[in-house]
């Protein structure tokens, strides 16, 4: 088969647990971002306006979504004879079937499907990052350096640095000493998670570990090369990165699309975000709605009033209805005059009319104080909400919920409402 330089492999089969309900169903990497992207449409194009044609994707937890949206990469210009995008899911062997028990393992349990393309460098990425960057500049450092194994790595304030995989280097950029998660941390270098491996190294170094108990990159592939004396660079990035892991971050991401001069920017003419898009009409917004700083899906229908949100395609908000400070995703349908602030509302869900959401206290949540905070209301896909009701802050709701559900007609702050299997 044709020769390939670098080929990548894609990281996609995180749960996303600290998503809560938005993940209930699917893999973090096929969650909507910015009204009409998925968060894997960022690394995957990031690959093909880095000019590596080649990608394999990792998949595993709840992968339906994300098939059908990567479906064989005609978006991203991935459908290829030789090279492409292919999905890599476990499979079951002769012997036992296996699950991916770490990043690393993932990547050992498809040594053939890299093998096949005999690349010279193997370029590591993980699928739930928000970010844009050339691939092919890091690999020039890659070469440059004459290193083994590149970490991409990023400042990060001190304060924040015992959060990271934490790199030490010498004044060559030589990666000299590592930390994960460290209490009193060396520097503030983050690693990124995003590697460059010449692939014979990369082929060792995970044949030597495979029987590693959850084998991953930052914990065993990176500290055995580093014994084994092979040379690790530091490659240094100082554009956007956002980790949209939890729902503050992933709120917050979002929200700072609408910022009148973005700091990620989705309109650039040379980097272009690509994504595989619905063909749907274009939006309407009535002549009695308002509309400001926010961004607007296509097939939108406007009746009421938005303010600062992210508004993904096919959703209708009706007359008098008032959203504010909102991600709501494709496909909603919010009934007359409800009013909602703060709210993270997942595709296909139904809300009726004159319900108000995050309102009261600031109580935090009972169940997931750690998942469900910062005042936001998390809403999870196909849930409906009856009308004339009342929910708090740092909620999570999901399923067919009716007035029964809500006593007195409201859900307190800090509560869960999470109905499962009754709406077949």
């Amino acid at each position: 088969m044709a020769k390939k330089e670098m080929i990548a492999m894609l990281l996609a089969g995180g749960q996303g647990s600290r998503l809560g309900v938005l993940t209930a169903s699917m893999a973090k990497p096929a969650v909507a971002f910015g009204g009409k992207y998925r968060i894997i449409d960022f690394p995957l194009s990031n690959c093909i306006n880095s000019g590596i044609d080649t990608v394999g994707v990792l998949t595993q937890y709840q992968p339906l979504r994300l098939n059908t949206h990567i479906g064989i990469g005609i978006p991203w210009d991935l459908d290829r004879n030789v090279g492409g995008v292919s999905i890599l899911p476990p499979y079951e062997k002769s012997t036992n079937s296996e699950w991916y028990t770490g990043t690393a393992n993932a990547v050992y349990q498809n040594l053939n499907y890299m093998d096949a393309f005999n690349p010279e460098y193997v370029l590591i990425l993980s699928g739930d990052h928000i970010y844009k960057m050339d691939y092919e500049v890091m690999l020039d450092f890659h070469k440059c350096q004459g290193a083994d194994v590149t970490i991409a790595t990023m400042p990060v304030p001190m304060e924040e640095a015992k959060r990271f995989g934490i790199i030490v280097t010498d004044e060559d950029k030589k990666v000299i000493d590592f930390q994960e998660k460290p209490e009193e941390p060396k520097s503030n270098l983050a690693s990124m998670g995003i590697y460059i491996f010449n692939w014979q190294v990369l082929k060792e170094a995970l044949i030597q570990m495979k029987d590693e108990k959850g084998c991953d990159f930052g914990k065993h592939i990176i500290p055995y090369c580093h014994s084994h004396g092979k040379k690790i660079a530091a490659y240094e990035y100082n554009g956007y990165w956002k980790d949209v892991g939890t729902l503050m971050s992933y709120w917050e991401a979002n929200m700072e699309l609408i910022d009148i001069v973005p700091e990620f920017n989705l309109y650039e003419e040379f980097w272009k975000i690509y994504t595989n898009a619905d063909i749907i009409p274009p939006q309407y917004i009535s002549s009695d709605s308002v509309v400001v700083r926010s961004i607007i899906g296509d097939g939108c229908e406007i009746y009421g009033e938005v303010y600062n949100c992210v508004i993904g395609s096919g959703v209708v908000i009706e007359e008098n209805a008032v959203i504010r400070d909102s991600i709501i995703m494709k496909d909603v349908v919010i009934g007359k005059g409800t009013i909602i602030d703060r709210g993270i509302i997942a595709e296909d869900v139904r809300i009726g009319e004159h319900v108000t959401i995050g309102i009261g206290s600031d109580t935090p949540n009972k169940a997931k104080p750690d998942v469900y905070n910062y005042n936001l209301i998390a809403i999870g896909e196909n849930t409906q909400i009856p009308d004339g009701v009342q929910i708090g802050k740092n909620t999570a709701i999901s399923g067919y919920t009716t007035l029964e559900d809500y006593p007195g007609g409201i859900l307190e702050s800090g509560e869960t409402l999470i109905k499962a299997g009754e709406q077949l």
